[in-house]
């Protein structure tokens, strides 16, 4: 079959999957497997090899991911309910002090963003903005903008998410040095939105009144032009941009069972832990000897799945047990993690079965080729890809694990290295973060969370995402000659 015909294809299959997603609303799972048999049956994939192509494209994707989503679903939960998000966030506003309070929020959100699906943290997190907001008497989303988007970014860029953790089993990039890299590229475009977000929310937007009486407790007061005004400080002193300080933070909230909550160290050191493996794992590989004792162990030890797995026995013990938990209750909170997170696992290996059938019907070259004749770098096709896709149907899971799959040929031909791919992988990251709109569940959720009106909404955390995306990118391309 010509290239053309291939190619034909293949974009009949990409609208088709967006109109079934977003037109008919079906199931993302299911439309990307329907669209998948579509795909292959039309590019001349013979009907024996259907079902086996199918079944491999599934099993490779899903053999490396569904594991690594599973155990950080657990991570999460376990931090959430022992009442040690919480408890994390308020500590880190009790070390950066009251002027400073929206960055340690923004913090709180990029620390607790890793182990805590960013639905999740929204929810954990937003009732504390709201607690600050109403105590220092200042616009919630001073607050509630860099916390959002900072998870969002985590959400994107690094694993245990299930888009960057698909991304880099398709690709072939490393996850430690996804991690080793991505960290601090995710760190520094946090930072800077947060000093963007600071810029944007120097004005007040339209509240819903209802969030706005639940956040300050009160009725919004008439205002004349249909912008609630925030309430006047009450004792609090003023920052020098017109609006008041917290001066005293908000108490900490009891843990979900009433045992004391977890330490600030403690619920650090369980976050960062699967993190130091898998990168000391990386390191071990790249520096230390073939055959050597050593680097076995941190070849094992750092494997994510070990490292996870080893995470999760320590958050069970010491979040856990060693707080009164008993193991029928700990084994409910594990359990209880999974339902949330099945369908997205499900949707990665879907992904994993189109890229597959990209492969076997020979659409993965035609494309290959076509993107290959348009002399654009790698990381640029991945970034504006991912981008494209995410402004289409809204999900940043589906985005990169499209965009992974169309491009894998591509970069299979361009030979790149590990860290080429690495950061390949990351600018799939940076085009999922961007363009967050009302296609996307997570856009609805923050703007009701924040009681922001659909143009508000777009002026606000779309610009900021999107912002976001386009200097992560540009940190990528940064770090490109270096690798």
């Amino acid at each position: 079959m010509s290239h053309t015909s291939l190619l034909l294809i293949a974009a009949a299959g990409v609208v088709t999957l967006l109109l079934l997603i977003l037109r008919a609303k079906v199931q993302p799972f299911v439309a990307l497997v329907v669209v998948s048999i579509a795909v292959a049956l039309a590019a001349g994939v013979p009907a024996a090899d259907l079902v086996k192509t199918i079944e491999e494209g599934m099993g490779s994707t899903l053999g490396h991911i569904a594991t690594i989503i599973a155990l950080g679903a657990m991570i999460g939960r376990i931090i959430e309910l022992s009442g040690g998000a919480q408890a994390f966030a308020h500590s880190l506003m009790d070390r950066f002090g009251s002027k400073r309070t929206p960055l340690a929020l923004t913090v709180a959100g990029f620390i607790l963003g890793i182990p805590v699906f960013f639905e999740v943290g929204l929810i954990i997190l937003m009732p504390i903005a709201y607690g600050v907001a109403r105590a220092s008497r200042k616009p919630l989303l001073v607050y509630a903008l860099p916390m959002g988007a900072a998870m969002l970014t985590v959400h994107a860029f690094l694993p245990p998410h299930p888009g960057a953790v698909a991304v880099t089993q398709a690709i072939g990039a490393d996850q430690g040095l996804v991690l080793l890299m991505g960290i601090p590229v995710t760190a520094v475009v946090i930072l800077l939105g947060y000093l963007v977000s600071r810029r944007m929310t120097r004005r007040e937007y339209p509240m819903d009144p209802a969030v706005y009486a639940e956040v300050y407790g009160e009725v919004e007061p008439a205002t004349g032009s249909g912008t609630p005004a925030v309430p006047a400080p009450e004792g609090d002193a003023a920052d020098g941009h017109g609006t008041a300080v917290l001066t005293k933070p908000a108490p900490t909230p009891t843990a979900v069972d009433d045992a004391p909550a977890p330490s600030f160290a403690m619920v650090l050191a369980l976050i960062v832990t699967p993190i130091l493996l898998i990168l000391a794992g990386t390191l071990g590989q790249n520096l230390l000897a073939e055959g050597s004792t050593l680097r076995a162990v941190l070849t094992v030890l750092g494997a994510p799945m070990v490292a996870l797995l080893i995470d999760v026995t320590l958050c069970a013990y010491f979040l856990g047990a060693r707080r009164g938990w008993d193991r029928t209750r700990i084994a409910n909170v594990m359990t209880s993690a999974l339902p949330p997170v099945a369908m997205v696992i499900l949707v990665a290996g879907a992904g994993g079965v189109f890229g597959k059938v990209l492969v076997a019907s020979g659409i993965g070259d035609a494309i290959a080729d076509v993107l290959d004749r348009t002399g654009l770098p790698a990381l640029f096709l991945a970034f504006l890809m991912a981008l494209a896709l995410r402004a289409a149907q809204g999900s940043t899971t589906v985005a990169l694990i499209t965009t992974a799959g169309i491009l894998t040929p591509l970069l299979q031909r361009a030979d790149l290295s590990t860290g080429q791919l690495s950061l390949v992988a990351l600018a799939m990251g940076a085009g999922g973060l961007s363009v967050s709109h009302i296609n996307d569940a997570g856009y609805w959720m923050f703007t009701k969370l924040a009681g922001l009106d659909v143009a508000t909404g777009l002026r606000t955390w779309t610009v900021l995402t999107t912002t976001m995306g386009v200097m992560g990118f540009g940190l990528t391309a940064a770090l490109w000659p270096l690798v």
